[in-house]
């Protein structure tokens, strides 16, 4: 996936004139940052020259994690929305993302942070001409009402949620949304748990869910997944192409980045369901393909599709972790137990 042009040159122009040392120290000490000390109720970002540097670091991934969400949102309803509100908007990653699928009359960015504003204002500017009249509000989801659109997008804050505020903070995004709330999250298992705790809350409260469920009901991964030892929970991954500047930052050389997301889409309308979704990376043996998928019955079973079943065969190779697939009822299959 390849960022639009004019958010990679809008991103690229925040860190104009500063030194390349200077960007990989911010850089480095916002990943520590970010990593110890979220979910703890600190600020983790005050000044405009951190907010530019996050941006190129982290703008790129999170426009591909909502994207990719979002377009797999696309694929099971007939998403009409007119409006989009950007909760924890940070530079404005998400509205970029939106921007980009659908239609927008208006976007409203709800952000604590003014460097982070300042940054996506600027960022913005270089959009379209619904993302350079988005307003900018400050504003805090646990202690501050919430303005209601379309669309509400929450990515990458569940983790800052303590106890109580976390159940409040999802109300408040729910009772938000008019046609679709999309929550998105690191895709480890700490971003899944707290995403099956929405799920589990907001079907109490009569939320469909659109994607990535193929079902409303209870999910069939197993809890084991709580005790955030196991390798199994949901997640997806969407590869991003890296500028120069990125991979300086990141120290990274290949040309790409992968990005490993969880989310979660609910409506108060009722969302067309998709037969199955791949949960992990298909496995091609010698003659079969064998995908492991979640299924509209709610459960998660193994199809393996035979390479003489020509027709499924050929979609199965074009599928990856996160597709929807129609699975004929002549591929085999064993339920997890």
């Amino acid at each position: 996936m390849e960022l639009p042009f004019e958010l990679r040159t809008a991103i690229e122009k925040q860190t104009e004139g500063m030194s390349l040392s200077k960007m990989k120290k911010i850089a480095e000490d916002l990943s520590i940052r970010y990593r110890k000390q979220s979910g703890k109720g600190k600020r983790l970002l005050v000044e405009e020259e951190e907010a530019a540097v996050y941006s190129s670091v982290r703008m790129p991934a999170t426009f591909g994690a909502v994207f990719s969400a979002l377009n797999y949102v696309l694929e099971c309803m007939n998403l009409e929305a007119h409006t989009l509100l950007d909760v924890g908007a940070g530079t404005g990653a998400a509205a970029w993302a939106a921007d980009t699928l659908l239609e927008l009359d208006s976007i409203t960015c709800m952000e604590r942070e003014p460097a982070m504003q300042k940054i996506g204002k600027s960022i913005m500017q270089q959009g379209s001409s619904v993302l350079q009249r988005a307003e900018w509000i400050s504003g805090d989801l646990v202690s501050d009402n919430i303005l209601q659109a379309d669309l509400v997008v929450a990515s990458y804050i569940l983790n800052e949620l303590l106890g109580e505020d976390f159940l409040r903070s999802i109300d408040k995004l729910w009772h938000a949304a008019q046609e679709l709330l999309l929550i998105v999250e690191p895709g480890t298992p700490q971003g899944y748990k707290r995403l099956r705790m929405a799920r589990e809350y907001l079907l109490s409260k009569g939320a469909d869910i659109a994607a990535p469920c193929p079902h409303s009901m209870e999910c069939p991964m197993p809890p084991a997944v709580f005790s955030l030892k196991s390798n199994d929970w949901c997640h997806f991954t969407c590869r991003i192409a890296r500028s120069r500047l990125h991979r300086l930052l990141k120290d990274g050389e290949a040309p790409y980045e992968d990005e490993k997301f969880s989310y979660m889409a609910f409506t108060k309308g009722e969302a067309k369901k998709v037969p199955a979704r791949v949960l992990r990376h298909p496995y091609t043996g010698k003659g079969y393909i064998s995908l492991e998928v979640c299924k509209t019955e709610g459960i998660i079973e193994t199809a393996m599709i035979r390479k003489k079943d020509k027709e499924m065969y050929k979609e199965a190779k074009k599928v990856r972790c996160g597709d929807s697939i129609a699975l004929s009822e002549r591929e085999e299959h064993g339920k997890r137990e």
